[in-house]
């Protein structure tokens, strides 16, 4: 498979998006950095390009659409909207070698306040209309649905953000949940550290970037959450029992309005559920066999909040999604400087495509 025909596949794939009504659109390689990192912090720094251009200051090759194309949307864009792109992204692939680093991505992007779960179908259907040739396995979920459970748990409002932040990174909201219900021991190091009646009295000098206010500022912190009652059994075992739903739509549909029963923070994300499955259904979509994982897009959607759906190629384990997407509704917000409009899209890998069709 050569780069001309990634690109060429690609570019035929954007005017599948055109033909159905999308404007096409565009965007700079070089982006600033400042963006990115104030999204995803830190992290994003192993997973993209990085580099310094001495007007711009700090700036990334491309890791997705997405973020330029809702930035120039919510500065000029009409209401609706819908845009289609195809270009090159970048990214590192250091636990995953064997994967590109470079590829061309085709994106459908919706802007339209109307009717979101019709919107949620709308981009599904496309994208499975467009993939239908390749027998890939569709899987949805919905990130609203887990936040929505984190937000109405009875603890503090620390507990509920530290939760939220971690929603994307699995482990470390397990490690987290386990520590908030007492289920994890207090390592022996914390435990020594907060006995202290002085712990800065014996620190040694320092060298790192943190102050000695902010030290204390931190074991200040620790020791009121410390003191804190942990997470009741009953709210921990519902919000294990919603993460391990994983079944067709309409099964999960009645799952989770029994656990929202007695987590009832879920029961208006549970609705919006109900209401995309008719939706779905209303476009044709055959949701008694489409799969729903309550935790589907934990690692690897961070700016969905959402609806959440991939295509998978069965044979290829180790395979990305083939295509993926999701609704971005708080990410316009955040780029919109506190204006906002409800949005969902998705992208396709072109040349995953290619490589199930034998290469070319």
């Amino acid at each position: 498979m050569t780069l001309a025909a990634e690109k060429a596949r690609a570019l035929a794939l954007r005017q599948r998006f055109e033909a159905a009504g999308a404007q096409p659109v565009d965007c700079a390689i070089l982006q600033p950095a400042g963006t990115l990192l104030d999204l995803y912090g830190e992290d994003i720094r192993t997973r993209a390009y990085v580099t310094t251009d001495p007007v711009q200051g700090e700036v990334m090759l491309r890791p997705d659409f997405t973020v330029p194309v809702v930035e120039a949307h919510m500065r000029d864009g009409a209401e609706p909207a819908r845009y289609t792109y195809a270009g090159e992204v970048f990214r590192r692939q250091e636990d995953h070698p064997e994967r590109a680093s470079e590829y061309h991505q085709v994106g459908f992007e919706v802007f339209d306040r109307a009717d979101p779960a019709a919107a949620d179908a709308e981009v599904f259907a496309r994208f499975a209309e467009i993939l239908a040739p390749y027998a890939l396995r569709p899987v949805t979920g919905d990130i609203g649905i887990l936040t929505a459970a984190v937000a109405g748990l009875r603890t503090t409002d620390n507990r509920r953000a530290a939760l939220m932040r971690h929603i994307w990174r699995p482990r470390r909201f397990r490690a987290l949940l386990d520590r908030f219900s007492g289920r994890a021991p207090v390592p022996a190091s914390r435990a020594a550290l907060l006995a202290e009646d002085d712990p800065m009295a014996r620190a040694e000098p320092l060298i790192g970037l943190r102050d000695g206010a902010e030290i204390s500022d931190r074991i200040a912190a620790l020791r009121e959450d410390a003191a804190q009652p942990p997470l009741s059994r009953e709210e921990v075992a519902l919000l294990e029992g919603l993460l391990k739903v994983s079944e067709t739509c309409p099964h999960a549909l009645e799952h989770l309005r029994d656990i929202a029963v007695d987590l009832p923070a879920i029961a208006e994300a549970v609705d919006r559920f109900a209401d995309r499955i008719a939706a779905l259904s209303a476009r044709g979509v055959a949701v008694d066999r489409l799969h729903f994982e309550a935790s589907y897009g934990r690692s690897s959607m961070e700016y969905y909040d959402g609806f959440v759906f991939g295509f998978v190629a069965p044979g290829q384990p180790g395979w990305p999604v083939v295509a993926g997407g999701g609704r971005y509704d708080a990410l316009t917000r955040q780029l919109g400087q506190g204006r906002a409009i409800p949005a969902v899209g998705g992208v396709i890998r072109a040349g995953l495509l290619l490589e199930l069709e034998g290469g070319a």
